[in-house]
Parts: structure tokens; sequence; C-alpha cells
């Protein structure tokens, strides 16, 4: 255990000294005494806190080390081993026992107190037709009558105590368990393979995760059904048999009946179920990819199309879903009928057999009905319990044996053992093991120590796969790689963590001052950091939402660095950065800080290459040429071809230093000629600087992403009344109340029938005839099940139409909301709405408004009946039901902030998982797995903390409340023994006492119902949270639509544009003016987080300006719909993505154009034979994000969107960072010949891009530094432009060591 020591401390401690000290107060349980345990009065101080103060996270009691993640998941990793030595092999069975195992010592005691319950529970029906002949008998003893009620009382104090410590072990157990799994599928999330990652989409996943796992903890409510059942039927058979004789096995034969009835229907509700969540994976699957890629929907106006995808798939979940609900009313209406069933066949067996009824037999057998209707009724609920649970644990089963990542691909050389950095021998490997072709051929290479090697190549050739194999992520299937020394990867779709940027660099290290601060100056990050808001104290968004892509790819830079690893292994590092922080990050980084460490870096930028002391030049999966730049320049042509394509870039360069440019263009009013003097201008900006910091200083700004919004207080009224009225304006509301009223009304007069009607003793003379008995009994009873059927199918319906309501109305709010509520919300609280709150509103809510309606109406019908036999009751019931209010009011405030504090802990347990999965191979590379556990396993326990003190705390009122109806009980007991004169009739008072008996249990339904009620609510307030998001403006104006040839010249101006991201953020561009002319081509210029984007999304109002406008073709796009504007506009955005579907619907979701149209463009973006290869051609599949396709080739998917659209205004977002210089050329080439007449604004990093364009902005901070010409602006030395130019010719030609 020593080794694990560091990992356990901070479980257990809290690192902030006055958080812990704020705990100690509370962490009762582990300190408690035997009565204080008994009570639950170490939940006391917690109460109090909660109904002084809103309770917050850091106020609840640390977890004692058995219920933390670290503590319950040791122990079941050490059974998992021992019972399957590997998880591959792991069954459902075994993963049951292994649980099992891991929690006996929970499951053990709590199967003792369910022992006593049982027992207890059957006292009082035992003694009941004793009372009734003791209260008939007319010499009678007033000490026996004592003995009789203390009897009662203390039966009815051991069941109702060993019921709270039952439940309260329950939830102990299934925290422990949930715990279990959930750290179980994210330690095997982060080993699983490529392929197997392919097979689950995150979604699938994480509904392992929120539902699975939180199913399988709550299994522990059915755990002992089974065997308490047969303990419950046999002694009400050995009552019944005191009470009935032979009558008895009629009763026996009509329980076995009922049961039998449920089998059917709890294996359709199985399958229902399984049904349900098979199509609610699949809806969560579109979901999450929906959320990922929610700036392209908008940017391409797709997001209607993508909701109408979601609402059809949610319309195949919802028809399993109507048909599980019929199956739970039909199981209720069997279930509520159940008790009257059996007690019509049982009376009429007497009838028939001649045995005879009396008052305290029939009272004594219909007490013992009600018992039995438990576990009648809990048989069915613990069979489909068992069956849901099955189903979720294969699901968790079939996702443990899923292939891990092959351990022995890389074969790890110790450190300092060998000259050699990496070693391959005859490599073959594949991402698809199953595929003819290997992903990499016949690989050899050997790499020396403080070599720097290039990897260099055409679009989809294999480099990223080269880089991926070295990692070990690629299943190998012959040769040999040796790896000597740690490994730092830089992937080439920047994977970032929300959180601080420093902890993002640091990555798990410790803080050392000085390096830090080397390497942000290597990274040129510190600029960036003095203009965010918080410097690296700045929270980033999720998946780096409030970075720019330079941004982003530097921060991934920097956390490589400070790692300080022996090899390094960059993929494509330099193409998401303008050309100055290129180079210069390729001089500090590569040939400063790494000089003595192994690089191997994947370039589509030549001028990268003559630096490096091995060139790999890789071509459909085989290494074609290696050696140094000079060398194989010579040798082959698939590295001529790369070069040339250069040159040739190369040269338009040279020629517009020199020569004439076609078009020049005219530029607004204010005329940017540039400062004379470079220098000058740094000064300039330097006093801006100073002047913003003092700004800084006086204004408080707030983070981008904040945290989660929960509702303080009592659940709003609004929230009942919401949630009650949206299904058809409430009308069924009052259907429902009467129908429980008539069915409570119903069973009350049959039992006082049966009770009046029957003589009171064997010598009495019965006043009816047995005839007229049975027939008024019965048609009660028909009476009875009529009702129950009702009021089954009502909740149902009521239910139903609300979950689909409320589905629908989140979705179009969300779906419908700005940018800027998706780059503030991270995913996973979205998620959590659609999946778990969904689900509790789509299974729970509408039964627990049921419930709690229902025994609401019977807890006054039982008070009632008893104030029938002593209305005295009443001096002690006004009092006890004024105590019972206080309580459960004092208790609500702590109760609903826990529920609300599990509600928001979950989510961040899903947003880590999912960062996770998707930086995988980050992790692994950088060694990082245990940390990341770690993390996981703190996020679990600040989740199970909530969520086990709330069910404490619920124990702790049910106890008080008990004690409370237990002394109306005995209240009543002891009155009617003491004065026995008083009593009119013995038969009412035994139908009193039997109604007293469940007085508890009907009390203790309803609080329970109540308090689940309102932590349940709490998923509707958090759904009706997010269907009133603010919407971005109206997809279409009716009064105001552009003519449909709009835009037909593509003419942009923009005057005096302000835009900022949030309020609370600053101004990032700031004032501009200027015009793009009609059929220009312009780029746009400046360094990392100028505002270059920013332009882009206020072109297609993703963020709406704060002054100013733009106009195209004189029409001002702040006043047509966002539709009309984004539908009419093309952009091929920084981020190449691809959905999950086929080729088609990739390239064309609204299905506007012909299969030629789209093999047309697929021909003109150079990918129609790569398609025509594929079996199923544009039907041919594309996995989750496009993964099966290589990042060059989604860019061309990207551009093959454009060319269908045709139109007149193009935007290309450093649309070719990613492909080689030969595709830019391609792309570059498409664009001209297809646009030659349209308006082309290019924001590229690429100096060669830029130098074609018509004209050029150079950006700076968000204001506009130059624009002219780029012949002019070259003309000028001094300009920015011409710099950045000269940087570039420098560094074609010479390289950089030089």
């Amino acid at each position: 255990m020593t080794k694990h020591a560091p990992l356990e401390e901070p479980l257990l401690k809290d690192s902030d000294s006055k958080k812990a000290g704020g705990n100690e107060i509370l962490t009762g349980y582990l300190n408690a005494g035997f009565f204080s345990i008994l009570t639950f009065s170490w939940m006391t101080p917690l109460i109090t806190l909660g109904s002084k103060k809103t309770l917050n996270h850091q106020d609840l009691p640390l977890l004692s080390a058995n219920d933390t993640a670290y503590g319950s998941f040791s122990t079941f990793t050490k059974n998992l081993e021992l019972e399957c030595g590997n998880v591959r092999t792991v069954t459902t069975i075994k993963l049951a026992k292994v649980l099992f195992l891991s929690t006996w010592k929970g499951i053990l005691i709590s199967g003792i107190f369910a022992f006593l319950y049982v027992c207890a529970s059957y006292v009082g029906p035992y003694l009941i037709d004793n009372l009734v002949q003791y209260l008939n008998d007319e010499n009678k003893v007033k000490y026996d009558g004592y003995v009789l009620a203390t009897a009662f009382i203390m039966a009815k104090l051991v069941e109702f105590l060993s019921q709270r410590h039952l439940m309260f072990k329950f939830r102990q157990v299934g925290v422990r368990m949930q715990s279990m799994l959930v750290s179980m599928i994210y330690a095997k999330g982060l080993t699983l393979s490529c392929q197997s990652k392919e097979g689950r989409s995150s979604g699938e996943i994480i509904n392992l995760m929120t539902v699975d796992a939180q199913r399988v903890g709550e299994f522990c409510w059915y755990l002992h059904d089974p065997w308490m059942s047969v303990l419950q039927i046999s002694l009400a058979l050995f009552i019944l048999h005191r009470n009935v004789g032979v009558a008895s096995v009629a009763s026996f034969a009509a329980t076995v009946i009922v049961m039998l009835l449920n089998l059917p229907m709890a294996s359709l509700q199985e399958k229902f179920q399984a049904k349900l969540m098979e199509f609610k994976d699949k809806r969560m699957k579109a979901t999450s990819e929906v959320l990922m890629n929610m700036r392209i929907l908008k940017l391409q106006a797709w997001e209607m199309k993508f909701l109408a995808k979601i609402i059809q798939l949610r319309k195949l979940e919802e028809m399993w879903l109507k048909k599980f609900l019929v199956v739970t009313a039909i199981v209720r209406f069997l279930f509520f009928s159940a008790p009257t069933f059996v007690a019509v066949v049982t009376f009429g067996a007497c009838v028939l057999l001649g045995i005879p009824l009396e008052t305290g037999k029939i009272l004594s057998a219909l007490a013992t009905f009600r018992i039995l209707q438990l576990p009648i009724y809990n048989i069915p609920d613990t069979i489909s319990a068992i069956a849901q649970t099955k189903v979720s644990l294969d699901r968790v089963v079939a996702f443990l044996r899923l292939d891990d990542l092959q351990t022995d691909v890389v074969e790890k050389v110790p450190r300092g053992s060998s000259d050699i950095a990496i070693e391959i021998v005859d490599g073959n490997f594949s991402w698809d093991l199953s595929s003819v072709n290997a992903t990499l051929k016949n690989i050899n290479l050997r790499v020396f120590h403080s070599t720097r090697v290039a990897v260099c190549g055409t679009v989809g050739s294999g480099k990223s796969s080269l880089v991926s194999c070295i990692i070990g992520e690629i299943p190998k299937i012959s040769g040999t790689l040796k790896v000597c020394g740690t490994k730092a990867y830089v992937a080439q779709s920047p994977w970032i963590q929300s959180g601080k940027i420093q902890e993002n660099i640091l990555f798990g290290r410790e803080m050392d001052r000085e390096k830090y601060e080397k390497v942000l100056e290597a990274c040129s990050m510190k600029k960036d950091l003095e203009v965010l808001p918080f410097g690296d104290q700045t929270i980033i968004g999720e998946k780096g939402i409030n970075l720019s892509g330079g941004q982003k790819q530097r921060v991934q830079i920097a956390r490589a660095l400070y790692q300080d690893a022996d090899i390094y292994l960059l993929d494509d590092p330099f193409s998401a950065v303008d050309a100055h922080t290129g180079s210069h990050l390729f001089k500090e980084c590569l040939l400063g800080l790494l000089k003595t460490k192994t690089v191997i870096y994947i370039t589509h930028q030549v001028e990268f290459l003559s630096d490096a002391d091995l060139i790999l030049v890789i071509k459909e999966g085989r290494i074609t040429q290696s050696g140094k730049y000079n060398d194989i320049l010579t040798s082959g042509t698939d590295f001529m071809e790369l070069v040339g394509a250069h040159r040739a870039a190369f040269s338009s360069v040279k020629s517009l230093e020199r020569g004439p440019t076609l078009k020049s263009s005219s530029i607004t009013g204010e005329d940017t000629s540039s400062l004379s003097d470079f220098e000058l201008e740094q000064e300039v900006e330097n006093i801006n600087d100073r002047n913003s910091m003092l700004e800084e200083t006086i204004v408080p700004k707030g983070q981008l992403v904040q945290d989660e919004d929960r509702e303080k207080g009592s659940v709003g009224f609004k929230v009942f009344w919401k949630y009650t009225t949206i299904a058809y304006g409430g009308a069924l509301v009052p259907l429902l109340f009467l129908s429980h009223i008539l069915t409570v009304v119903l069973q009350i007069a049959s039992n006082y029938w049966m009770a009046l009607a029957t003589p009171v003793s064997a010598t009495a003379e019965p006043g009816i005839g047995i005839f007229t008995l049975m027939v008024v009994y019965v048609s009660l009873a028909i009476g009875i099940s009529f009702s129950t059927l009702v009021r089954a199918f009502l909740a149902v319906i009521a239910g139903y139409k609300t979950a689909t309501m409320l589905f629908n109305q989140m979705h179009l709010s969300f779906f419908r909301a700005p940018m800027s509520f998706f780059d503030s919300t991270p995913s996973g609280r979205i998620l959590n709405r659609a999946s778990a709150d969904q689900s509790t509103v789509d299974m729970n809510i509408s039964n627990l408004v049921w419930e709690f309606t229902y025994n609401l109406v019977q807890l006054v019908g039982n008070i009632a009946v008893m104030s029938q036999a002593a209305w005295q009751v009443f001096v002690v019931l006004i009092p006890v039901v004024a105590a019972c209010i206080w309580y459960q009011r004092y208790y609500s405030a702590s109760a609903r902030e826990l529920a609300r504090l599990t509600g928001i802990c979950q989510a961040p347990v899903i947003q880590h998982f999912s960062e996770t999965i998707s930086g995988s191979t980050t992790i692994r590379c950088f060694e990082q797995e245990s940390r990341f556990n770690e993390m996981n396993m703190k996020l679990i326990d600040k989740y199970s903390q909530p969520k086990l003190y709330s069910s404490s705390a619920l124990e702790w009122l049910s106890f008080r409340l008990g004690i409370l109806s237990s002394t109306i009980f005995a209240f009543c007991l002891i009155f009617l023994v003491s004065f026995p004169s008083s009593i009119a009739d013995p038969s009412i008072v035994g139908l009193a006492v039997t109604y007293g008996i469940s007085l508890n249990a009907v009390q203790f339904k309803l609080i329970r119902f109540l308090c689940n009620l309102e932590s349940n609510i709490i998923s509707v307030e958090r759904i009706l949270q997010y269907t009133s998001i603010p919407s971005e403006a109206p997809l279409v104006i009716k009064d105001n639509q552009p003519d449909h040839s709009w835009p037909s010249f593509g003419e942009v101006r923009i005057q005096d544009l302000q835009v900022q991201y949030a309020p609370h953020l600053p101004l990032v561009l700031r004032g501009l003016t200027c015009t793009f002319t009609a059929g220009t081509k312009t780029g746009i210029v400046g360094r990392t987080g100028s505002g270059k984007t920013t332009l882009v999304q206020a072109l297609f109002r993703l963020v709406e300006p704060v002054a100013g406008q733009i106009l195209i073709d004189n029409i001002n796009i702040s006043l047509i719909g966002v539709h009309d504007l984004r539908s009419r506009l093309s952009i091929i955005p920084q981020d190449p993505t691809m959905f999950e579907g086929t080729v088609r619907t990739n390239l064309d979701p609204l299905e506007e154009y012909t299969d030629e149209q789209i093999w047309e463009a697929l021909d003109m973006c150079q990918l129609g034979d790569e398609v025509r290869k594929k079996e199923g051609k544009l039907d041919s599949t594309v996995t989750e994000n496009g993964e099966n396709w290589s990042m060059g080739q989604r860019q061309l998917v990207c551009l093959g969107r454009v060319l269908l659209k045709k139109s007149e205004i193009l935007v290309l977002d450093e649309a070719t960072a990613s492909v080689d210089m030969a595709m830019d050329n391609t792309i570059q080439q498409t664009v001209k010949q297809h646009f030659s007449d349209c308006t082309v604004i290019t924001i590229a990093h690429r100096i060669t891009s830029i130098l074609d364009s018509d004209m050029v902005l150079f950006l700076s901070k968000g204001l506009i530094e130059e624009y002219d010409s780029p012949k002019k602006l070259l003309k000028d030395k001094s300009s920015s432009l011409a710099q950045l130019v000269a940087e570039y010719t420098r560094r074609s030609n010479t390289g950089f060591g030089s």
C-alpha cells in the first residue's frame, strides 16, 4: 500500500487547510458514537448549516477512506485480478462477482437489517386478532392490554429503525459500486486502441458512465429482494393459516398467479429498455458530434437540418419509450390490484369451504395482504431491475473487453544504454489489421540522439502515421521498433484541456519559474499572455475555444518543451501559426531549446527542411527517399515535386517584389499608409500597451467559462407548475387526483364492509348473509381495479407528453443559441441535460408525481379511519403534523442544495472524460495516465460526496418522522387499552389499528417520494434553464429578405466595426473601416490574436458588432436573417470538419444537389479518384469527426462544399494550413479558376498564398495597420508586410542554421 500514499493523501486531506477546517466539524460518520449513528445525529451539523446558508461543496464532510474512489477502486482491481487476471477476459457474471466481493461487508450488514425489518413488520398483523378478542372480552385484564400495546409499539420501532439503516447502507454500497465502475471505464478509455475507439463514439462511452454505472449502483436497492420476498411470503402464509386455515392455500395460489402474470411484463420491459438505450446512444452520439462542430454548422447554415436529424432519432427513441411506459402502467395496475384480488380469492375460498369469518381474523388477513403487496409489487420491479442491470453490465463488459493498444509495439531501451534514439527494422504497421493494405510498409529507419529529422510528403501519404507508430499508437504487423528515452508529442490538431493556460503548459510537472519563462519566450507567448485578461491564469474554454488556432498550437508546443523529454515528435507544428511566428518557433524551439534533443517534425513548409540532419520523404506509406536536403534533391522525383511547388510559389514572391501587379484597388477614405519607421511603431505600441495595462487594472474582467449556474433556494413553485401544465395545459392533473381519491375511498369502503358485516367472535351471530357479503365485496373490488387502471394510464400519458415537449423545447432553444453560448458552455453541461436529465424526465418524474399524490390521499384516508375509533387522536395528531412539516422544511433547504450539487458535480466527470478520450494519444505519450486517473478519482469523489450525504439527510429526516408517526400510533393504542368502555365497536378499533400499522409505511413513502420528487424535479429545472437561452438573430426576417440573386457583385464595406466576445471581455476589433471591392482577392495578415478570425466571425454574424456595420452589396447584414446571410456566403474554415455519415451527406447535408454536381465538385477538388476507389463511392462511410480521412483530405472536402455552393463571396480561414505546398498550390489554383469573378477573402499564414492577392490588409491588435496592394507595400521596405516577406525570403534561401 505504501507506494500509493501520494495518491491517497490528496483524496483524504484537502489541500486547502481552510476548507479542511470547515470539514472537520462534519467528518461525523467516522467519529460518531453508537447513539449518533443509530439516530443519524452525525448529519445534524450539516443540515443545520444548510438551513442557515446555501450549502457549497466545501461545506460537505470528507468521505471516509473506503467510500473514496481510490479506496474502493484499489479493492476492486485486486479482486478483479484474482478473479479474471486480465480485464479482457471479464464476463458479466465475473464482473458482478467482483463488485459483490469488493463491497461484501456493506451488503452483509444491510442483509441483517433487512431480516430484522421483515420479521418486525409481521408482528402487527399477527397480533391484531388477539387485540380484537381482548377488546371484545367482558372480563379483560388491563395488564394484558398493555403487554399487547407494548409489543405493537416495540415491533414498530425495530421495523422502522432497521429500514432506515438498511436504506443508508444500500446507498453507501451503491456509491462505492458506481465509483468503481466509473474509475474502471475511465482507466479503460485511456488504454483503448484506435480501432476500438472508432467503433465507439465518445457519446456512447459517456452513457456508460452516466447511465449504466449509475444503474448498477442503484441496483443495490433490489439486492436483497429475492430472499426477502420468499421470507415475507412465508411469514404471510403462516399468519393466514393461523387465521383462515386451509383457505391460505388459495391465498398462496392467488399470489403466485399475480406474480406469474408479471413475468411476461418484466421481459417486455427489459426488451424495450434495451431498445430504448440503443436509440438513446445513437441520439447522444449525434448530439455530441453536433456540439463539437456547432461553429461549422452555423457558418454553413446547416444547424436546423442537424436538429431535424436529432429530432428524428428522438422520435425512434420515443417509440420505444412509449411502449416501455405502457408496460409500466400495466405492471402498476396489476400490483395495485393484487391485495384486493388475493383478498377476494381468500375470502371466497373461506365461504366455499365453510370456514367461519370473524372480524379479528379478517382484519389480521387484510393487514397481511397489505404487507404481502410489497413482495408482490417488488418482485416484478426486482426482475426488471435485474434485467436492466444485466443490460448495463453487459454493455460495460463489452466495453471492457475491447482491444487495448498493443503494448509490445515499442520496445523501450533503457536511457543512456544506446546511442540510437529510434530504430525501426522492416516495420509494417496498419491502423486496420483486417485490411489487406498496411498503412506503413517496410519502414527502415535509424535516428541517432540529438538528430533533427524532417518528414515530408503529399496529403494522406502516411506522415502522421509514422509519428503515431513511434509513439506506439498503430498496431504492428511485423518488424521491430526500439525507442530509447522519454517522448513528447505535439498533435496536428491541438489538444488543449479546459483549465488555466499555466496548468496546460506544466501538464503535471512542478513549476520551475526560470524554465517556464524560457519556454514562454521560445513559443513567443509573452505578448499573447499580456493581452489575455488573466495572463497565464486565464481559464481556457473547452477544446481551447477562447484561443486562436495559432495560440492553441503554441500552448501545445510549450507543453512539450516544458516536459524536457529526450525525443520530440511534432506533427506539423507550424501550420496553424503565421509565417513570422512560425520562423520564430523554428529558430527558438527546434534550433534553440531543442538543439540537443532528438526531434522528428512533419512539415509542409519546404523552408523548414534545409536545417534538418535527415529528411524522410513518404509516399503511399513507404519512405521513398531519405538523406540531407541537397543529396535527395538530385536523387529522386518525389522530393523534387514538393520543392518544385515551393519554388513556383517563391518565384511569384520574387516577381512581385520587382514587377507590377494586375489590379490595384482604391482604399476607403482613410489612407492607411504605414509609418515610415518600424521602430517608431514599436514604440507607439509599447505606449499603447502600457495605457491598456493601466486600464486593465481598473476594469475587472471576467473569465470566459464561468462556473455552472445553479438555482438557489427552494425549487420554485414555477418549476412544478410548468411541469404539470406543459402537457394539455394541465387538464389531466385534476382527473388524476379524482381517480386517486376514488381508489382510496373504495378501498376503505371495502375494508369497512368486511369489518362491520362479519361477527366479532365465533359465538356472535352474523348480521348479513354470506352471499350478500361477498357480492358487495367483489363489486367494490372491481371498482378499485377500474380506477387503478385509469390512474395508471393517465400518469403515463401526461408524463410522456411532457417529456416530449420539454425535449423539443430545449433542443430548439440551444440549437438557436448564439455561438457565444457554446464558447462559454462546456459541452458536458449540455450533454448532461440531454442524457441524464432527459432520462429522469422520461422515466422517473411522472412516476414520482403519481406516487406522491396517491400516498398523500392514502395518508389522509388512514388518519380518517383512525380518528373513527378514537377522535382523541387529534390531540396528538395536530402537534405531530406541525412537527413533521417543520422538520421537512428544515431539512429541505439542505436536501435541495445537495441534489443540485450532485447534478453540477456530474458534468465535470463527463467533461474530463471526453477530453481525456480525445487527448489520449498525448496523455499516453507523456506517460501521464496515472495522473489523469487520479484527477478522475478526485472528480468522482466530488460527485459522490453530495450524492451520499443527500441520502444520509433523507434518512435523518425519515428517522425523525418515523418517531413522530409512531407516537400517534402509540397514543392511539394506549388510549384504546386504557379506556375500553369508550369504544363503540371492537371491529372499528381493529380496523383503526390495522390502518395504524401501515401509517408509518405510508408516511415514509410520502416523504420519500416528496424528497425524490424535489431532487428529481431539479432535472426539469435544469432543462427549463436551457429552454430559455437568448436566441441569436432570427433565421429569416420575412419583411427583409434579400433578393435570390444577392449578393450579385460581392462588395463588402466595413464601417467603424467594433467587436467583443462578451460584455466583460475587452474589444477584439477596435473600429475597423475598409472596403473589399467586388471581385477582388484580399489577403488578411497579422500576428496571432490580431483579430483576423474575429473579422470573419463578424462577417458571418457569429458575433454581433458592438458598434459599426458591415454592408454587402449595400445591404446591412445586421438587418437580414442569419440563414439568409450565411447560406449566401461560403467559407473554408480553419479546422476541417467532417461528420459521421457518408461522403454525400458530408458534401451536401441539405440534399440540394444531384449526384452529377457532387462528382463534378469532387473532381474539381481532386478527391474524385480517391472516392471512386472506395466501395460505397458517394455512400462510403465517414466515421466520427472524419477520423478515417487524413487532415488534408478533410480540408479538400471543405473545398468541395464551397465548389458546390458557388457563392459570390468566399472566405478562406487558414484553409491550407494542414496541407503540403503542392496541395496548397492546387487549392489556390482551384479557387483562382472557379472563383475568378468572386470576392475572395483569405486569412493565411503562408506568405505565398497572400501575395497572390490584389490587396493585403495588415491587422494589429484589432486595428488596421496597412491596407494596400502587395506591390505598393513591398516597395516600401519599412512596411510590416515587406519585413515579413524579407524574413521569409531569407529563410527560404538560407534556412535557419546559418
